[in-house]
């Protein structure tokens, strides 16, 4: 199985439910195609460096995913037919310096919550002092 990334952006006019219904889509396509996932990034609405569809903002997601090739195939296709994905890309990790980059996003996706609690922790530490 190959290593992969992929982040894909949803329209900022879909309900919270609607959106989460997206990102469950491609979820199980990734699950029922043989694809492990291994993690994934919510990174939430933030604006868009450029209009696009009339759109200023969107929606981001991001899986980190093992799969085979042919997987990648049917997940394009499936962002290219839907027309609630404004946009999206597919990154392959190859080499073992490329998966070793992987695996430290991989790492730094998991650990995001914990250090924010960490720097509220030391914050209160430093105030009680």
């Amino acid at each position: 199985m190959r290593h992969y990334e992929t982040m894909f952006i949803v329209k900022p006019t879909l309900v919270e439910e609607e959106i989460k219904a997206k990102i469950d889509f491609f979820k199980d396509i990734i699950t029922k195609n043989g694809g492990n996932i291994v993690t994934c990034l919510d990174m939430g609405m933030r604006n868009l460096a450029y209009e696009i569809k009339k759109s200023k903002r969107g929606y981001y997601f991001v899986i980190y995913f093992q799969a085979e090739p042919s997987l990648v195939l049917e997940l394009e296709r499936l962002y290219r037919i839907n027309e609630d994905i404004l946009r999206f890309i597919v990154i392959k990790y190859e080499s073992k310096k490329e998966q070793k980059a992987w695996q430290t996003l991989v790492d730094r996706a998991n650990k995001k919550p914990e250090v924010k609690v960490q720097k509220i922790e030391t914050k209160a530490e430093e105030t009680v002092q």
